[in-house]
């Protein structure tokens, strides 16, 4: 997997936070320079990069920003200063937090991470928020889809080594018979097979199914489940056959209709970045084609559209 934004190979902090003070200071603001200086460094040197700001300069280079700055360029400013997982710590409670639940950015979190950074996601929650993940999940969600959201949360997906094809048929006969082979839908049967088994396995699993059936998996969840718990369920079987695809499809539901989703643009956009943006953006190419960078083009305008287009590119 590859990124788009990568360290500076000549990195001197002191310079770069010099280069953010001389982009806010003065007369109007150089947006050109902040970009420029965001974009073309690591998430781990832009961190050290507001610690030489501090030192040097007694202020926080955040909040310099969110002074000078405004609307959805701020915003993409200020989330480049945050790691990818406190991003996703903070975007899980906003998703959580407030009236009503925004299960598109639960779902799409929480079936995509890793063992290892859904670990990470958890402790930065707990540090931050003072509560569990779970716990919030727990009093947000419900039915069948809390469940899967709490499955997930538990971390218990075995490690990828390999799979194990005697296996794969035993699973893909148990989802046919929780799923398109009985009366009703066993959720419960669903849940333990696509948040315990490993992405290597399910491939195998997946394989099976279609096998068995003579159609994908994918067709009956779609029309044995509905609502989020179909999202949750179908989400875990795109990023388990190619994650790439799922963000491409998850940016392409952002900016599909009338108006932006420019929250779920950002997030996906920023927290890729330095993962497998570039895989994305063939992925996105392939589905729709049309690139990434004109579909961003046509949506957004201003420093925002400089700003995701300089990482896209």
């Amino acid at each position: 997997m590859t990124g788009t934004v990568f360290p500076a190979e000549e990195f001197d902090a002191e310079a770069a936070a010099a280069g953010m003070r001389d982009a806010m200071t003065g007369f109007g603001t150089s947006e050109e320079a902040i970009i420029s200086i965001l974009v073309n460094h690591s998430f781990e040197q832009r961190k050290e990069i507001a610690t030489a700001f501090k030192t040097a300069y007694g202020k926080d280079l955040i909040e310099d920003l969110k002074d000078e700055l405004g609307g959805n360029f701020e915003d993409v400013c200020v989330m480049m200063l945050a790691s990818p997982r406190e991003t996703d710590a903070r975007e899980l409670n906003k998703a959580i937090s407030g009236a009503g639940t925004d299960e598109t950015v639960l779902v799409e979190i929480m079936t995509s991470r890793t063992n290892e950074e859904l670990d990470e996601i958890k402790a930065i929650y707990e540090k931050e928020f003072e509560t569990t993940l779970e716990e919030d999940l727990q009093s947000d969600t419900s039915g069948y889809f809390g469940r899967l959201m709490v499955a997930l949360c538990a971390n218990g997906r075995e490690p990828s080594e390999g799979w194990d094809m005697e296996e794969a048929e035993e699973s893909a006969q148990k989802l046919y018979e929780a799923g398109a082979g009985c009366l009703g839908t066993e959720e419960a049967e669903i849940n333990a097979v696509l948040c315990i088994k490993s992405y290597d396995q399910l491939r195998a699993i997946f394989h099976k199914y279609d096998e068995l059936k003579g159609n994908p998996l994918e067709e009956d969840i779609a029309s044995e489940t509905s609502g989020s718990l179909k999202d949750g369920f179908l989400a875990i079987v795109e990023v388990a056959r190619y994650k790439p695809r799922f963000f491409a499809r998850r940016l392409h539901d952002a900016m599909a209709g009338l108006g932006t989703s420019d929250d779920d643009l950002i997030r996906i956009i920023v927290t890729r970045s330095e993962d497998d943006l570039e895989e994305i953006k063939e992925e996105y190419q392939n589905l729709y084609e049309k690139s990434l960078a004109e579909a961003v083009a046509d949506e957004c305008s201003g420093d925002y559209k400089r700003m995701l287009l300089s990482i896209i590119k």
